[in-house]
């Protein structure tokens, strides 16, 4: 039996000789569970890359003092309000634009880290 590979000329691997002889490789985790864990994964990630880019783009409107009368920007202005709700007036400054800043932009970090963080917990386990 040859231990190369026809078509490509590489070395295959040889069979696993375990106790009883050659029985193929050794057992791995399924690859199933595997691909479960990279799709949960890349859901939290995208979760917590969505709930950072809603905070960051009204932080962004604010700073170019968009019409808060407009559809979009209310609607991306509720949706910062309601994912930052629990670190608004953590910071109280005298200037609007550094508030607005560090209150929505804490929660957009904190949620990046936390998301990224279990994404790659998911993606090892």
């Amino acid at each position: 039996m040859s231990s190369h590979d026809p078509v490509s000329g590489y070395q295959t691997q040889p069979p696993y000789n375990g106790p009883a002889g050659p029985v193929g490789p050794p057992p791995e985790r399924p690859v199933r569970s595997q691909d479960t864990g990279r799709k949960a994964g890349l859901v939290v990630c995208t979760i917590a890359d969505v709930a950072a880019g809603f905070l960051g783009l009204w932080i962004l409107l604010f700073l170019l003092d968009a019409n808060q009368g407009n559809g979009f920007v209310e609607f991306v202005h509720g949706v910062a309000d309601w994912l930052g709700g629990w670190a608004q007036d953590i910071f109280t400054m005298d200037t609007e634009g550094l508030r607005v800043i560090l209150n929505y932009g804490l929660p957009a970090v904190i949620y990046l880290l936390i998301g990224h963080g279990i994404a790659a917990r998911l993606n090892r386990a």
